[in-house]
């Protein structure tokens, strides 16, 4: 019985060392290359197995190589790498293309050869429009930007309250007026009454001083 069962088991993994050479080369050994274009100057293209067309699942082992239309400018080489804006079968480069006419090539070595070639055209990008003088919410011009600064108005508040306080610095005048003039009038009031006073004194003395001769001049024989 333990023979037989040996006996299976062998024979199972020798079919199993007979597949996997007929599934590896299930796909070919050879690859198709389309170098489909660019993408802000990235270059893209599609790799996939000549024989099937299914795409690539291994890491691919390629080198790009651009050369402007005049021969005077080259560019690389790069490898590609997985798009992920792309299909499965799609690569691109992390290097960009400068603007212009560019002859690319893409040679793959490995998990199997390929190679791919296309005459690709990288546009210039205009800049971003550049804005004028900044303008502040009010609609003035603000003076940070070369304008003319703006001049804001005073408040309502503001006014208010200069006014409030100029009435209150002005309040104490006439307090301090009416305390001076009491005191001048106090000070008459006194002196006024002191002189009545002395002449009353004055008047008294000499009613008496003059009914005391009037009484000498009675006795006297």
């Amino acid at each position: 019985m333990r023979i037989r069962i040996a006996l299976s088991a062998t024979l199972a993994a020798l079919g199993l060392m007979f597949l996997l050479p007929a599934a590896a080369h299930a796909h070919g050994d050879t690859l198709k290359v389309v170098v489909t274009g660019q993408r802000t100057g990235h270059v893209t293209a599609d790799i996939t197995w000549e024989n099937d067309g299914d795409a690539v699942d291994e890491t691919v082992a390629a080198t790009v190589n651009a050369v402007s239309v005049d021969g005077s400018r080259t560019m690389g080489p790069w490898r590609l790498v997985r798009d992920p804006a792309a299909a499965p079968a799609g690569w691109t480069t992390a290097e960009a293309l400068p603007p212009g006419t560019w002859k690319v090539s893409v040679e793959v070595g490995f998990p199997a050869l390929g190679k791919g070639e296309l005459e690709v055209g990288v546009p210039v990008v205009d800049p971003a429009p550049t804005t004028g003088a900044g303008t502040t919410a009010t609609g003035t011009t603000d003076s940070a930007t070369g304008g003319t600064p703006a001049v804001s108005a005073p408040t309502p508040a503001s006014a208010s309250a200069s006014g409030s306080g100029s009435a209150s610095d002005a309040a104490p005048a006439p307090s301090g007026t009416q305390a001076a003039s009491g005191g001048e009038g106090a000070a008459v009031w006194w002196t006024t009454a002191g002189v009545a006073a002395t002449a009353l004194a004055g008047a008294g003395v000499g009613l008496l001083l003059r009914r005391r001769r009037m009484r000498g001049a009675c006795r006297t024989p």
